[in-house]
């Protein structure tokens, strides 16, 4: 594998400075359609236990993924390296738990703070919910197999916040950062495999 197109630190920076920008974002959303992102956020440690427990089955589908050989999936899998395994490889692991962190707080309050319930509240609970994650896969469109899963993983995300019957946005917080942080790990790995191959 060729040597990073990247500058590594600005990279890094501005990913982070990118996804906490998406907090304001959801504010100015939140404001427009007089829905407060934060509402429905509040520490519970059964939200933080469905959070980690629920991001199991997604770090499982992703190690499965890393094991099929279509090239649908082989393409998604070059892209990851090269973008983000090369500007990510050099990082601490506490760097991208960081990165992690950001993004999974940051694009929860906006798409299941914000988006998902003014969608709900326009077109109901199922159609918000599909809505809202056909938007969440636009905006993670890689390649037409990694957008559909892009709006699986929203769905899986967006049913989380109501895990237990209590709806909680620190559940899919966690699920989302925890899962970013594990990926990040995970495609480090590879990346550095393939230095010395």
């Amino acid at each position: 594998m060729k040597n990073s197109p990247f500058n590594s630190g600005k990279f890094f920076k501005n990913a982070c400075l990118f996804e906490a920008a998406l907090i304001l974002v959801a504010v100015v959303l939140g404001w427009l359609s007089s829905i407060n992102p934060f509402a429905t956020l509040h520490y519970s440690e059964t939200a933080i236990l469905y959070g980690i427990l629920g991001t199991i089955p997604l770090f499982l589908l992703f190690l499965l993924l890393e094991q099929i050989s279509t090239e649908s999936v082989a393409t998604i899998r070059r892209f990851l390296l090269e973008t983000l395994g090369s500007a990510l490889h050099r990082h601490h692991w506490a760097d991208l738990f960081m990165l992690a962190a950001i993004a999974g707080i940051s694009e929860e309050i906006l798409f299941r703070g914000v988006i998902q319930p003014w969608m709900e509240s326009s077109w109901g609970i199922t159609a918000g919910l599909i809505g809202s994650n056909i938007l969440f896969g636009l905006v993670h469109a890689i390649t037409p197999l990694y957008t559909i899963l892009a709006v699986l993983v929203g769905i899986y995300l967006g049913l989380s916040l109501d895990y237990g019957g209590d709806r909680n946005l620190l559940t899919p917080i966690i699920i989302h950062g925890l899962y970013d942080f594990l990926a990040f790990l995970a495609l480090m790995r590879s990346y550095r495999a393939s230095l010395h191959t």
